[in-house]
């Protein structure tokens, strides 16, 4: 951290009088007719308006305490304050190699902004736009990504299972620290959730091609295409001579819905339909490469913030009534407010306590109407929110053209039933302590993969905390 001084700690009361300066956005009927980012940004003049209002709390600051990365955010903000971006941006580098991605698709209003102190009584800075705004300033600057120092080769190396936000951590991290990097991935391209989970007008996909492209230069190896576990075992990763393994697979197998008419066609999976519909086209396995023909009228099953994602996709897609149905009230909805509310201003529409019963479909095969059931909420279960209960008699039948089951996300299993003492749990996430040590001497994991659907910053973390202590391991191999 930059040492406290009295010039960043005087005038806080002058500075609660600086009014917030909102970052823009694309007005939201420009930004439905395509998938372009909705989110325009700061420039400099603003970035600095906005930056200048962080009145510099007492360390340990509460937005850092509340970031999975723990940036340094006031030292941040001052820089920015100061004009000096570059000395923003690389402060967010000393602990996340993703400022740009965590700036846009992280939810600041649930961690800093949401722990600022000036939150209680004023509005809190835009923590996260001015954390995109200084790390896209920076690529401009320098055209690409900051040079990254690396130590001599350690003659080690090491296989990383799956390339998004929690195997790219460790990819950088250990190529820096000398060791040979493969980073194995199923997909035809890098980044994972980044690439094929997000939609494009909250993350574009020119910003993953850039990082791919950029820890290839520094030394990284990618095999895409080759999913471990069917393909290739983990066993066999060591018979090719790697030290160790990490595995940062996610978890990305849809959660299915039992009803009946569920196979009927025009009914999709979350993640299939939004890898149907996001990444460059040369980027999806050529069997996923046919956009769906939306109709006029689409249904999302959910509530999260992949829910909300199929809303605003189906909007871009041509549909002229979507409506997402929820089975709870806005209440126990798990997703952003804020995304829900872009949703709503593009048009989208939410039901709540609803859920569906049974699908019905036309002669050729494809859904046509949906049966739908009314709810009341009861005592609460085992995540905390109140019960959904079928109220009798209150079914309803709508007409619908496609359906998208966003409903969350499972482990995958294969890894865990195709590698030897490796112990797993909960559907096939992966055993493994704080530090990524799993039950299999040498295999390490972290992410998703070991907690189930999160963030993209806390998988970051997850990635960094294995790192380190696969460098460790690594260095008493053959001690």
């Amino acid at each position: 951290m930059i040492p406290e001084d009295p010039e960043r700690t005087a005038g806080r009361k002058e500075r609660l009088k600086i009014l917030h300066t909102p970052y823009p956005e694309r007005e939201s009927r420009e930004r439905v007719v395509d998938f372009g980012e909705i989110v325009i940004g700061y420039d400099a003049e603003s970035a600095r308006r906005e930056a200048s209002r962080c009145i510099q709390c007492p360390q340990p600051s509460a937005c850092v305490a509340a970031c999975p990365l723990h940036n340094d955010i006031p030292s941040a903000l001052w820089l920015i304050a100061q004009g000096d971006f570059i000395g923003a941006a690389n402060v967010y580098r000393q602990t996340s190699i993703f400022p740009e991605f965590c700036g846009r698709v992280c939810p600041q209003e649930r961690l800093c902004e949401g722990a600022c102190a000036m939150g209680k009584h004023y509005d809190a800075p835009s923590l996260g736009k001015l954390e995109m705004f200084v790390a896209d300033y920076q690529r401009q600057m320098f055209g690409g990504y900051p040079a990254l120092d690396k130590k001599r080769s350690t003659g080690k190396s090491v296989a990383i299972v799956g390339s998004g936000p929690a195997g790219l951590a460790v990819a950088e991290r250990l190529i820096q620290r000398g060791h040979a990097v493969t980073v194995y991935e199923a997909m035809p391209f890098g980044g994972g959730l980044l690439m094929y989970g997000i939609p494009n007008f909250k993350l574009a996909k020119s910003l993953i091609v850039e990082k791919i492209e950029f820890l290839q230069k520094i030394g990284v190896k990618f095999i895409f295409n080759t999913r471990i576990g069917k393909d290739i075992t983990v066993d066999e990763l060591f018979h090719k001579g790697f030290g160790a393994v990490f595995i940062g697979v996610g978890a990305n197998v849809d959660a299915p819905l039992k009803a009946e008419g569920v196979t009927l066609k025009g009914i999709y999976q979350s993640g299939e339909y939004l890898l149907r519909t996001n990444p460059p086209r040369e980027l999806v396995p050529n069997t996923l490469r046919e956009s769906p023909n939306v109709g006029k009228r689409v249904a999302i099953i959910g509530g999260g913030d992949t829910a909300t994602d199929c809303l605003r996709t189906s909007i871009r897609l041509g549909a002229k009534e979507v409506i997402c149905y929820y089975r709870r009230t806005e209440a126990e909805m798990p997703g952003s407010r804020k995304e829900r509310a872009h949703a709503v201003e593009e048009g989208a529409r939410i039901e709540y306590l609803v859920a569906p019963t049974k699908f019905i479909g036309n002669g050729s095969g494809r859904v046509c109407e949906m049966e739908l059931q009314r709810m009341e909420l009861g005592e609460p279960d085992s995540s905390g929110r109140r019960r959904p209960l079928p109220m009798k008699g209150s079914e309803f039948t709508v007409p619908i053209d496609t359906v998208v089951l966003a409903l969350g996300y499972w482990p995958d299993e294969t890894i865990g039933k195709t590698t030897p003492e490796l112990k797993t749990h909960d559907f096939g996430l992966i055993d493994a302590d704080g530090n990524g040590q799993t039950t299999r001497q040498g295999v390490f994991a972290g992410g998703d993969a070991v907690t189930g659907p999160d963030l993209v910053s806390t998988a970051v973390a997850a990635g960094f905390r294995a790192a380190e202590k696969i460098d460790k391991y690594l260095a008493e191999l053959n001690r």
